[in-house]
């Protein structure tokens, strides 16, 4: 296994946030620098397009370009005209930089208010209608087959906090209306955790379907306090509920020992989700590195 860190951890988020985050060369220095073999994409334009200069940007650091994430309002038909067209872009770019990258796929996280309100304590509130899980897990399986068809790249699909596909039964209800073949999982330790799940029982219970992984931590007392305080998700951020890997409730030493008991040969991608602006990016990811090295990874 392999260890990556990502543009969200300075900032560089798909949401329209106050706040300056980093640039791509300082985000891409500053990951080689704190000891990581590879990268995500970030948003499209955030790095160069041109996959020429990405290649030569990339490999001037020697660092893999992994993934890209692509947040779609999947549970509304009226926002599918471009979602191909969106996927196929990052695809494109992907297979262009990259040996076997994936569309990290994932619902428009943050844009229905009540679940961004309601981020981290989701019970039976504003739960997509049986129709609605239709057209959501029928998108997705769309996007996915046009991707693959185009750029053989693959799709997994990340479940997110904020997002209509966040808690643990959420989660098994899309994997169960989705093609195993057609659509892996991005299982994200932090978000699971948040979402009030156990992240070593995801991975057990969903290995197969596990094709990349995000290791993130989460904070219990803040998790708790934006519960009893009504934080939103982006409040929690901010307050720190996703802190430095070890600081937090994620068992990552089962964790590993669970990847490497299923042969797990995929990269982990370190996440500390941060604001624009906000914490010591670097200082944070040597501190995770060094984290994950004591685990042996």
């Amino acid at each position: 296994m392999k260890v990556a860190n990502a543009p969200c951890s300075w900032g560089v988020l798909e949401f329209d946030l106050e706040g300056q985050s980093a640039g791509y060369a300082q985000v891409l220095d500053e990951i080689a620098q704190s000891g990581y073999a590879g990268t995500e994409l970030g948003d499209f334009g955030f790095m160069p397009t041109d996959p020429i200069v990405l290649r030569q940007e990339l490999g001037r650091r020697n660092l893999s370009m992994l993934a890209a994430f692509v947040p779609i309002d999947l549970s509304n038909p009226a926002a599918h005209a471009d979602s191909v067209e969106q996927a196929l872009r990052m695809a494109t770019l992907l297979s262009q930089v990259s040996d076997n990258p994936f569309i990290v796929l994932s619902d428009e996280n943050g844009k229905n208010e009540t679940r961004r309100k309601l981020a981290g304590r989701i019970e039976k509130v504003n739960q997509l209608t049986d129709q609605q899980w239709k057209t959501f897990t029928t998108q997705a399986e769309f996007i996915a087959a046009a991707v693959f068809d185009k750029t053989e790249v693959k799709t997994v699909f990340h479940h997110h906090c904020g997002g209509f596909v966040e808690t643990p039964e959420e989660i098994e209800r899309f994997l169960q209306g989705t093609d195993p073949l057609l659509l892996g999982l991005c299982l994200d330790t932090g978000h699971y955790t948040f979402g009030g799940g156990n992240a070593s029982k995801a991975l057990d219970k969903f290995a197969d379907r596990i094709w990349h992984v995000h290791f993130k931590d989460c904070q219990p007392e803040i998790a708790q306090k934006s519960r009893t305080q009504g934080w939103d998700y982006f409040e929690s951020v901010k307050n720190g509920v996703f802190c430095e890997l070890g600081q937090g409730e994620v068992d990552f030493g089962a964790l590993v020992a669970l990847l490497k008991k299923q042969d797990y040969t995929g990269w982990i991608v370190v996440e500390q989700d941060v604001l624009p602006g906000m914490g010591s990016p670097l200082e944070s990811a040597i501190r995770n590195r060094k984290y994950l090295q004591k685990l042996g990874l």
